[in-house]
This record gives C-alpha cells, sequence and structure tokens, in this order.
C-alpha cells in the first residue's frame, strides 16, 4: 500500500491511498467465505459453495464491497501511521477506484480521505520559560482561618427560633414544576443557605424564611431530563438550625488533634498554613507555564471538531439554542484543545509513558472523588472505551510536570524556586495537585476533552462510502 498526504490547512488533510489487489485479495477471500456461509446453494453444503458459484449467486460486485468495506479501516490506520497524523473527528471517505469488479485480480484500490489532524507543533526550549510567582508567607488570620475550619468541623447544629439567614442550615422539601406538571420533588434536604450549590436564586428564595414557612421562585432546571428550561420551585422550611462552634481551648485541642494545648496546636496548623500555601505556589507556577507555552506556540484549532463538541455540549445539556451559552462552551472547548495540542506535543518530545502503576494510582484517586469502589470504577472505565482517554490524560499531566521542572520559577524578590516537591512523580505536592485536578473536573462536570474518535473509527463508519462508490461502479 502506498500513501501520501496534502495539507490543506494546518488543522485539515487529505490522504490519498493507493492499496494493490493483492492486499486487498485476502479480504476478498474472507468474503467469499463469510458470503458461502449465508447463502443456501443446492449440491453445495453450508460454507462450501466454491467462489463461481458465488459469483453467479450474489455477484462479484458484492464479494468486492465486502472486501473493501472490511478492510478500509485498516488501510486508513496504516496510512496514518505512516504519515505520522494524529487525527481528530470523524474522517470523511472516498473510494475513486475499486479493483476486481470484472472478474480480474488486478488493480488498485484509490481511496482519497480528508480528516482533521492535530497540528504540527514546535516546542520552545522549556528552560527558557521563566514565570513569577507570589511569596509564601503565613500570617495569624491564615492560622485563624485553618482554626475556624477544625473548629466547623467539630461544631453542632442546633435549632433557632428566627427566619433563616446566610450560612444559617436549613431542613426542607422540595417540589419542582414546569407548566404544573411536576418534575421532581424532594424531603427533608439539609442546606446552607448562601452556599448556592443547588438551583438559582434558592439562597435569595431562603432568606428570611421561618420555619413552617413555604416560598416558591422560578428558576432554570439544573439537571434531568428537563434540564436548561424554565420552571417553578415549591421550598418548605421544616427548622432553621446555627452551627455552634466550640471554644478554643486546651480542651479543644485534645479532641480535635493528638496535640495537648492550643498553642501547640496553633504551631501544627502554622505548618499546615505554610504547606498548602506552598502547594498553591506549585499550582500557580505550573499554570503560568502553561499560559506561557501557549503564548509562545498558539496551536490553531479544527473548527469542525469544536462545532461538533459544542454541540455534543450543548444536545446534552437541551440548550442547544442557548446563544450566550454557546459562546462559552466554545470559548471553552478551543481552550481545552489548545492545551491538550500542547501538552501532547510535549509527550512526544519528552518521550513520556504512562505505566501500569501510574494508571491505577490516578483511577483510584478519581474513584474518590467520585465516591465509587475502584474496581468498578475502572471497569466503568474499560466498558465505556475511555482508559485509553485516561492515559493521554495523566501523561499531559506529566508533560505539563516535566516542563515545569525545566522551567525557570522565580518569587518576587528574583529567588530562583526548587519546584521538586511539585513535579516528581509520588512526590506528596505532585499527589495533591493530581487530587485537585480530579476534583475540579469533577466540580465542573467531569473532563470534556476532545478524543480523536477517528483513531479508534471502525470500518463500519467507512463501509457506507465504500458501498455508495461501488454502487457507482
Amino acid at each position: 500500500m502506498k500513501s501520501s498526504v496534502e495539507t490543506i490547512d494546518p488543522t485539515r488533510v487529505k490522504l490519498s491511498i493507493d492499496a494493490p489487489f493483492a492486499e486487498l485479495k485476502p479480504s476478498v477471500d474472507e468474503a467469499y467465505r463469510e458470503l458461502a456461509k449465508q447463502v443456501n446453494i443446492p449440491g453445495f453444503r453450508r460454507g462450501k459453495a466454491p467462489a463461481r458459484i458465488i459469483d453467479q449467486r450474489v455477484g462479484r460486485p458484492a464479494v468486492i464491497q465486502e472486501a473493501v468495506n472490511n478492510s478500509l479501516d485498516g488501510f486508513y490506520q496504516e496510512a496514518l501511521a505512516e504519515n505520522d497524523l494524529t487525527p481528530l473527528g470523524q474522517p470523511e471517505v472516498e473510494v475513486t477506484d475499486i479493483p476486481g469488479l470484472d472478474g480480474k485480480d488486478e488493480g488498485d484500490l484509490k481511496v482519497t480521505i480528508e480528516v482533521d489532524v492535530a497540528p504540527t507543533i514546535e516546542l520552545p526550549a522549556f528552560d527558557s520559560i521563566e514565570v513569577e510567582v507570589d511569596d509564601i508567607e503565613v500570617t495569624d488570620e491564615d492560622v485563624a482561618a485553618q482554626l475556624d475550619e477544625l473548629r466547623e468541623r467539630f461544631g453542632t447544629l442546633v435549632t433557632v427560633d428566627r427566619p433563616a439567614a446566610k450560612d444559617d442550615f436549613v431542613t426542607l422539601d422540595l417540589v419542582a414544576k414546569i407548566d404544573d406538571e411536576e418534575i421532581d420533588q424532594a424531603a427533608d434536604i439539609s442546606y446552607q443557605v448562601g452556599s448556592g450549590t443547588m438551583l438559582e436564586g434558592m439562597d435569595e428564595a431562603l432568606d428570611g424564611l421561618s420555619e413552617g414557612e413555604e416560598t416558591t421562585f422560578e428558576t432554570t432546571m439544573a439537571g434531568g431530563e428537563r434540564a436548561g428550561e424554565t420552571g417553578v420551585v415549591t421550598l418548605s422550611v421544616k427548622n432553621v438550625k446555627v452551627r455552634e462552634l466550640p471554644e478554643v481551648d486546651d480542651e479543644f485541642a485534645q479532641l480535635a488533634s493528638e496535640f495537648d494545648t492550643v498553642e501547640e496546636l496553633r504551631e501544627d496548623l502554622k505548618k499546615q498554613a505554610a504547606e498548602k500555601k506552598e502547594f498553591d505556589q506549585g499550582v500557580e507556577a505550573r499554570d503560568k507555564v502553561l499560559e506561557a507555552l501557549l503564548e509562545r506556540i498558539d496551536p490553531p484549532v479544527p473548527s469542525n471538531v469544536v462545532e461538533a463538541e459544542v454541540h455534543r455540549h450543548l444536545e446534552g445539556e437541551s440548550r442547544l439554542e442557548d446563544d450566550v451559552h454557546r459562546a462559552e462552551v466554545t470559548e471553552e472547548t478551543t481552550r481545552n484543545l489548545r492545551v491538550q495540542f500542547v501538552l501532547d506535543a510535549v509527550v512526544r518530545a519528552e518521550e513520556i509513558e504512562v505505566s501500569q502503576p501510574e494508571l491505577i494510582e490516578y483511577i483510584i484517586n478519581a474513584s474518590q472523588q467520585y465516591g465509587m469502589d475502584p474496581n468498578q470504577f475502572a471497569q466503568m472505565l474499560d466498558q465505556q472505551g475511555q482508559v485509553q482517554a485516561l492515559m493521554g490524560d495523566v501523561a499531559r499531566r506529566k508533560g505539563l510536570a516535566e516542563a515545569l521542572a525545566k522551567a525557570v520559577v522565580k518569587d518576587s524578590e528574583g529567588n530562583v524556586l526548587d519546584m521538586t516537591a511539585f513535579t516528581t512523580p509520588g512526590g506528596a505536592a505532585a499527589e495533591a495537585a493530581a487530587e485537585e485536578e480530579a476534583a475540579a473536573e469533577e466540580a465542573a462536570g467531569t473532563e470534556e476533552t476532545v478524543e480523536s474518535e477517528a483513531t479508534d473509527a471502525s470500518a463500519a463508519d467507512s463501509a457506507e462510502t465504500a458501498e455508495e462508490s461501488a454502487d457507482k461502479e
């Protein structure tokens, strides 16, 4: 088989494939065997009819068509590998010449395929990238905030006889309707007023509401089959509670930690605050290195792939007519693709590989974010064909860590900072960063990077075009 590639634009190419009949012959023989099993021919046992009889019964073109359908994807994958192309989206296939239709085992199968591809990227030297990050400074306010978080974990909810206000906890019943049709209901929901974690407008509706009172408000449904539609929600408050925090004394220190005194606890919290600041500094450095790469490279993005992904996203939310949201999703998808292209280039340049232990570690961390058993989570990913995509995510994280390790990171005074703890695999900061990213992805609705669907395109996808071409012949 011979192949050549014509660049239409930086993210789209036309592949020309020329395969001699000899390479199609195994598929032709297999097609005869399969058709022989499917037809009943007097005088022959099923599956034993010779090729000439099959030709008489179903026609030589049907056999060749079946062979082309079965071999087309293999030729496509071989051409991609031969020309070092990473496809994006579905290919557009045109079979221009099919050999063997006249009964002769000669001639060439000629195919042209247009497909969007990842752009060619030239990476800068990572050590030429210099970024500045915030200094690490632990204040009394930082320690106080850590202490308040700890107190909240040991706080108790106490019922109060007054209207609900911001930060109060309410127990409520909820009924959602669209055009007087009840679409959802829930009872005994515990909700913190002002948290903004449920429906838009809910915090405003609850503010000032007392036990036993009821209110309704209009909102946009956030989930389910009616997501994106406007409905009316009725809230019934059953009680209002406040969180009472324990006093900060030695007794609390002994209850909440392994320390005997508050001073010992404060020192430990100061250390924890410093570690968090160091982690935040590493995240800032990593993000700035990525931004520096994007600014220097600015890779082009195929509009067809962006449009397809945006349509899929909006269709899943039932918001195809929401132009404002479409613009937001388009911008986000475009950026995600640019990041993916750049980090994939880093992965290739640094010859980064993902080991099985690294993949397992990532799956375990991700499964915890979803509250699933790691084995069940891994099985679900495998059934959905997402393992390769997951390996790509892990490789990109490693690639960005490699770029960060070689970049120059300075504080506000110009001191070069050591990012080893943040870039070394297995390091505490690196593991914390991976967990933080997984949590962020879950909060954003899980990962929505555009995968290279054409890489796994089945022969059946291309078969329709081959069948049409055979009919024309």
